[in-house]
């Protein structure tokens, strides 16, 4: 994963993500008694839905800062500082649930080699990430900004069509068996919405920059998204996300 959180901040400020997770929870298919792994799991909130819905459930993530507020918000549920792209585990679960995590991943053919491996026969893989076309106004207003100034705004996020994925999974024998690319616009808190938003996730264009150039671009480009993303007093993020679910199988075709 490509970003080091400010674990707090996105508690505070981001809960619309987990909250939204829950609706992606409908495609496990939950029994009592299913192992399930819940991968880039951050402060623990769908891990305990998880639980919750009578499965035993691992929760792991890179971040040792989500970990440690999962740790304290979930003392009974178990979290494993482990990265997307290297993990492994000592036996195979019967589905793999990930919200919001993919589109961080450099390395997509790691990390699904891991979540191939992590399955059992048949078990299936439950998916909601960026899709083609997230967060594109905002993150063309900062590249404009970037380019006024002559410097290059590179993007580190991973938005694929279904198109794009579907060949992804089945060369890790995963068989796609739902897909969806939608719009979902979302709002977001207070009337530091955007800035913060930017402050959380686009961190990285930002590196090695001076702080006074990078407070300028930033405010710069929420001026330029106001009369696009602001709307009676609320901030809103042009979210696309992708949805999928896909089955462990020993071959394609």
């Amino acid at each position: 994963m490509n970003i080091k959180w400010n674990a707090q901040g996105y508690t505070d400020n981001f809960k619309f993500v987990h909250q939204y997770g829950e609706d992606v929870l409908n495609l496990l298919d939950v029994k009592k008694g299913m192992r399930i792994l819940d991968l880039g799991c951050g402060n623990g909130e769908l891990t305990k839905r998880i639980a919750d819905m009578g499965a035993d459930v691992i929760g792991i993530d890179a971040s040792k800062e989500m970990l440690e507020i999962a740790r304290v918000k979930y003392p009974e549920l178990t979290f494993i500082q482990e990265n997307a792209t290297s993990f492994t585990l000592d036996e195979p679960v019967d589905a793999v649930f990930s919200n919001a995590v993919f589109h961080w991943i450099d390395q997509q053919d790691a990390l699904l080699d891991c979540v191939s491996n992590a399955l059992k026969p048949n078990a299936y893989l439950v998916c909601e990430f960026g899709g083609y076309g997230n967060t594109q106004t905002i993150h063309h207003a900062l590249g404009e900004s970037f380019e006024k100034r002559g410097l290059e705004y590179n993007m580190n996020f991973f938005f694929p069509t279904i198109g794009e994925y579907t060949p992804l999974l089945e060369r890790h024998l995963l068989k796609p068996v739902y897909a969806s690319l939608f719009d979902r616009k979302t709002a977001l808190v207070g009337e530091e919405g955007m800035m913060n938003w930017i402050n959380m996730f686009v961190a990285k264009p930002f590196q090695n920059m001076e702080h006074a150039m990078a407070e300028e671009i930033k405010k710069e480009a929420v001026e330029k998204l106001r009369p696009i993303l602001y709307e009676d007093g609320v901030w809103y993020a042009d979210y696309v996300r992708i949805r999928l679910k896909a089955q462990k199988v020993e071959k394609i075709r």
